[in-house]
């Protein structure tokens, strides 16, 4: 096994797998629900079938940008400080970034045949392009290099700083006059705006979009601990891989002699094969 082959490993398994199905399911039904079954609305028409899309989306990356925040506190609390944490965090930061994008590019389609314009510096709309950029600069700072327990460290602080933009961009539409509409579903104390199969429709999105949320997260989990390991072990494997190569293209110097080599040379003797493997692996 070499480092190659140890970055081309999948990384599905039985719970993606079973995960992956049920989402392919419920995006089928609420694909038939939300274009075919839910009426148009009277006043928006045929735009409010974006209500299954931007809602969903924009809790699912609160969800991911909350987990982050929760794998950060567990990675800086001395009892429970592990890597597995600090990949968590980061892991659930991506999938956050990536539903963020969906919920701006969704919101800007409405916002287009609602207000008139694909963007206005809007309180909550300016607070979530925020929140983006923010937890942008967080994956930038985890690809820095460096000691891997001190860029851990270094993360999880950012993380928090982060999130902290995270309930004032969810409170925007109580605490400033916006465009943006208050909350639809869940309003202290009073019914939701919307009835019938529209609703029926919303909440199944919300499972749906969870359920994606989810897998993905798996497969980045998967791939931050390939990467981890790459990063620890790989180059490792390199260093064997590439001497390997010299032994086997180095002439010999006559019928049982040892092949030249830089301790035949005078100097110091070069590591053994066995040293540049990791434990477990074979030759």
């Amino acid at each position: 096994m070499n480092y190659k082959s140890l970055s081309a490993r999948p990384t599905s398994n039985h719970a993606t797998l079973v995960v992956g199905g049920l989402t392919l399911v419920g995006l089928g039904v609420l694909l038939v629900l939300g274009l075919v079954v839910s009426p148009p609305d009277t006043v928006q028409g045929e735009t409010v079938r974006l209500i299954y899309v931007h809602p969903a989306s924009a809790t699912m990356a609160y969800v991911g940008f909350g987990l982050c925040a929760l794998g950060s506190l567990a990675y800086l609390w001395p009892r429970t400080r592990s890597l597995r944490w600090d990949r968590f965090a980061g892991a659930s930061a991506e999938v956050g970034v990536a539903f963020c994008v969906t919920t701006i590019v969704s919101g800007s389609i409405w916002g287009r045949y609602s207000w008139g314009v694909w963007w206005t510096w809007d309180a909550r709309l300016t607070l979530t392009a925020l929140l983006l950029a923010v937890f942008l600069g967080y994956l930038a700072l985890r690809r820095t290099g460096g000691d891997p327990v001190g860029r851990a460290k270094r993360c999880a602080v950012a993380a928090l700083c982060c999130f902290l933009v995270v309930p004032v961009d969810h409170e925007a539409t109580n605490w400033w006059v916006t465009l943006h509409q208050k909350d639809t579903l869940f309003r202290i104390g009073k019914s939701p705006l919307i009835h019938g199969w529209q609703l029926t429709t919303m909440l199944l999105s919300f499972a749906v979009f969870g359920l994606l949320f989810t897998w993905m997260l798996l497969h980045r989990l998967g791939i931050e601990a390939l990467e981890d390991r790459i990063e620890e072990e790989g180059y490792v494997w390199a260093v064997a891989e590439r001497r390997a190569e010299g032994v086997a293209q180095a002439p010999a110097t006559g019928p049982g002699r040892p092949l030249p080599g830089p301790g035949l040379a005078g100097g110091p003797a070069a590591p053994t094969m066995r040293s540049a493997i990791p434990p477990g692996e074979g030759r």
